[in-house]
């Protein structure tokens, strides 16, 4: 089973103590980051991250601010940053790709499961968005693929569920907050129904735009939050992250 973990931190603008606590309180085998460092010093400022959380940088590069980190329980077997098609007057996109591999306690032996995991962050122009989605999934499942491993892909949307991001990349993964959606803890207002898994503004949350997709193979063991003081999640970002724990189905594994 691995935990992946999706986090749009803003640049490192706001408070890194508390955004320390929240990704440690996370406990993520897989962390995919959104707004990553870009300025001069971004290596620097992302191993630092990285380092006070009990992880490290495993892929990403300048262009988009997507980065991937990984916890020591995990073993990376490939790491890179992509960007994608750059359209005239909007910012460079990029992912941040990592391949994982983890060994799982079983009876009487040990299982090696691998992973390809993506973060993304889309752009706020709906053509592009699209368009990149179709791009990621196609680069992602090429690693997957390459590797032996299941797909994972993580990030922050910028779109609601139910508009064309979503319904591309629900026809061929699972959402995985409705997966465990009747069980799972509420991630925006508790009590709301329009607002459940809301993860942005992170003060109020009003609109789920980040989100974790499992691929074919793999089953939603859980969904939630991290489980830090709530003065916590407003002062480390201006979003809220997700985490999800992710296993191989029995019948997928090879």
């Amino acid at each position: 089973m691995l935990r992946v973990a999706t986090y749009n931190v803003r640049g490192l603008k706001d408070d890194r103590k508390a955004l320390v606590r929240v990704i440690r309180a996370l406990r993520p085998d897989v962390l995919c980051l959104q707004e990553a460092p870009r300025l001069p010093g971004w290596r620097r400022e992302r191993r630092a991250l990285a380092r006070a959380a009990g992880l490290s940088v495993a892929a990403g590069g300048r262009v988009g601010g997507t980065a991937v980190l990984t916890a020591p329980a995990v073993r990376l077997l490939h790491g890179r940053g992509h960007r994608l098609r750059w359209f005239p007057g909007l910012e460079w996109r990029s992912i941040a790709l990592a391949v994982v591999e983890k060994t799982v306690e079983k009876t009487v032996e040990k299982d090696r499961e691998r992973y390809a995991v993506c973060s993304a962050h889309l752009d706020l122009l709906a053509g592009a968005r699209l368009r990149h989605a179709a791009q990621i999934v196609a680069l992602l499942e090429r690693a997957a693929g390459e590797f032996g491993a299941a797909p994972v892909l993580a990030g922050d949307l910028n779109e609601i569920p139910g508009a064309p991001v979503w319904r591309l990349l629900g026809g061929r993964y699972t959402d995985c907050f409705t997966a465990v959606r009747g069980p799972a803890p509420r991630i925006g207002a508790d009590g709301d129904e329009d607002r459940a898994g809301a993860t942005f503004p992170a003060r109020d949350p009003r609109v789920r735009i980040d989100a974790i997709f499992a691929g074919p193979g793999l089953t939603v063991v859980s969904y939630g939050g991290a489980a830090v003081p709530a003065e916590d999640l407003p002062a480390a970002s201006d979003h809220r992250p997700v985490v999800a724990e992710i296993a191989r189905t029995p019948s997928a594994r090879a």
